[in-house]
């Protein structure tokens, strides 16, 4: 069996505006009280979208952050178990690394690499 897309992100300069369009745009509500590794957000400014009031738990978790010193992008994170033998895996296969592996301060390890064409894409799961 494949690994299954876990996460989605959006990121940018200003994550509460951002947090702001998507909220009006698609009805998410955010909550902010998550840490996550400063390289992928300024810590405390991460939104996750609360899945539950938003969608009624349906769909894939994700959220808005950011901040003055991460580039806008989206991406999606792909579970795994080891980022670190992903990541070294998609290297080998042609992808380049962009960040990581980072450990959030739940224990959660991300990572982040570009493939052949240069998508970006995040890994999540342990080391």
């Amino acid at each position: 069996m494949g690994h299954p897309v876990v996460h989605f992100e959006i990121i940018g300069h200003d994550p509460a505006g951002l947090r702001g369009y998507y909220g009006d745009l698609f009805g998410w509500e955010f909550d902010t009280s998550g840490a996550v590794a400063e390289e992928v957000s300024e810590p405390n400014d991460y939104g996750f979208v609360d899945h539950e009031k938003s969608t009624g738990g349906v769909g894939i978790p994700g959220g808005v952050a950011g901040g003055a010193g991460y580039g806008p992008r989206s991406l999606f994170y792909v579970g795994v178990p080891s980022v670190s033998e992903a990541l070294s895996k998609a290297e080998s296969l042609g992808g380049t690394r962009v960040m990581g592996p980072a450990k959030a301060p739940s224990g959660l390890v991300v990572a982040h690499f570009t493939d052949p064409e240069g998508n970006l894409i995040g890994l999540a799961g342990g080391e």
